[in-house]
């Protein structure tokens, strides 16, 4: 066998172009199905790792999915609201350990605005035991501070220090409803994570509050609807007329209203009525750190059991709609959806694989009838049939084996190479890892193949070196 191999070895380095563009053609073939493989399972664990920790996502009653998407990868919006007295209700149930709340609503020149508390850097896991770090500063504390991700802070060119002015809504236009009367300080940046927080700001509830307040100092909770603060100003205006009509000083002055009439309009640059004697100061504007609802909220159990039956009692809680999901499961059930692009990209590499194999055939079969005489001699030497049959075998496998091994270099050398600019390209976090049991499955399939298609121009050689004998018809 190895004189064979030998034998083998010389026959090819007398082919050198033909050869080493043989070799080419099954390295790159290889390399792009073991690349799309690799690919394929540094995305699954990157996406799939975006939360770990976390045992309940709890949200407004509409699709998991959805859920999951808004409050975790910030890809649309919320679907409702969870009151705070709700949430309040179950942050102190007994089978939870801690609890994130959430409320999303806002963005700043395309990365949206996460309202929570400094419990998020605390509990949130991404991966396997990523945690979330302050790569400058720390966290927010007061109601004009803000933590940037690292991808706003490089793309944005932010320091600690700068000034940052949110605008209203998820796809807000810089200077169309900006928040400018509530700036604020940049006092944190989080290192990378390659995760969807890198490319967040954190604000405090208390935040949320202040920066959706009227600029006259008039209460607003909430996110400031253009609905909700109508109708409290409408209903401010009635209890001001309501207040006058039963003064006894201004309904002797004034003509009594009818029942049911609305009050009178006020003129514009009209100052507004005077404070009566003794009543008391209007009082300051205090936040306490409690929005009117949150977008979601995440949970940690006590434990795995209690995970379940919690989620079972939320989503069947008959006071108030909700829905509960575990962040693994429906991670594990949307990346199932994208099974079809996944066995896409993997047959186009088994694919592109088989035009390599094939090129070898080619090859090998088409350099048969220059090789003629070489299997004649070989005969007249003492050579069996089955020798040039095992020769071809042999030659077809060691183009086969050095391509394997050129395409292996290429995938850990390309992926070592490529993994910053990836990352800084797409925020995907491919680790790199030496080739798992499915690469190695293709590795010995392609193995197995390239010998069997050196079958076919080893039974052509065997019938011609029978035919030719020593005088071949060249």
């Amino acid at each position: 066998m190895r004189t064979l191999l030998a034998l083998a070895w010389r026959s090819l380095r007398n082919r050198p172009l033909t050869t080493v563009l043989t070799i080419a053609a099954v390295a790159l073939s290889l390399t792009l199905l073991l690349g799309v493989e690799q690919a394929r399972r540094g995305m699954r664990e990157s996406f799939t790792g975006t939360i770990r920790g976390t045992d309940l996502i709890v949200g407004a009653r509409g699709g998991t999915t959805q859920l999951l998407l808004g409050s975790v990868f910030g890809i649309g919006s919320p679907t409702g609201r969870v009151p705070w007295p709700v949430y309040q209700r179950y942050a102190s149930h007994p089978a939870i350990r801690w609890t994130v709340p959430l409320v999303i609503g806002d963005s700043h020149r395309g990365f949206r605005v996460l309202g929570t508390t400094a419990a998020i850097f605390e509990h949130w896991r991404f991966r396997s035991t990523g945690r979330l770090t302050f790569a400058q500063g720390r966290a927010m504390r007061g109601d004009a501070e803000v933590v940037l991700g690292s991808e706003v802070a490089a793309q944005l060119g932010y320091a600690i220090g700068a000034t940052v002015v949110v605008g209203h809504g998820l796809n807000a236009v810089a200077g169309l409803g900006d928040h400018e009367a509530h700036p604020f300080t940049v006092v944190g940046i989080l290192a990378r994570t390659f995760t969807p927080l890198d490319r967040a700001l954190f604000v405090t509830l208390d935040g949320i509050e202040a920066m959706h307040e009227p600029e006259g100092g008039e209460a607003h909770a909430g996110e400031a609807h253009a609905d909700e603060a109508h109708d409290e100003r409408a209903d401010s205006a009635t209890a001001i007329a309501d207040a006058h009509v039963h003064d006894a000083d201004t309904a002797r002055a004034a003509p009594p209203l009818m029942p049911g009439a609305p009050a009178p309009p006020v003129m514009p640059g009209a100052s507004p009525p005077p404070t009566m004697p003794g009543a008391p100061p209007a009082p300051a504007m205090r936040f306490t750190d409690e929005p009117r609802a949150l977008s979601a909220f995440l949970v940690g159990t006590r434990t795995r059991y209690e995970t379940l039956l919690l989620q079972r009692e939320i989503n069947q809680d008959r006071a108030e709609p909700l829905t509960a999901v575990v962040p693994g499961v429906t991670l594990a059930e949307l990346w199932r959806t994208l099974g079809t692009i996944e066995g896409g990209l993997r047959l186009v590499g088994v694919l592109t694989v088989v035009i390599g194999l094939l090129g070898m055939l080619v090859a090998l079969y088409s350099s048969l009838e220059a090789r003629r005489r070489e299997m004649a001699v070989l005969r007249a030497i003492g050579a069996r049939p089955a020798t040039i049959v095992a020769l071809l075998v042999f030659e077809s496998g060691v183009v086969t084996l050095v391509g394997c091994l050129a395409g292996l270099v290429l995938v850990v050398g390309g992926f070592a190479l490529a993994q910053p600019l990836i990352e800084a390209s797409t925020g995907v976090h491919l680790p790199l890892r030496w080739p798992g049991a499915t690469e190695w499955g293709y590795v010995a399939a392609t193995l197995v193949a390239g010998l069997l298609i050196g079958l076919v121009p080893a039974w052509r050689a065997y019938r011609a070196s029978l035919a030719d004998g020593l005088s071949p018809r060249l």
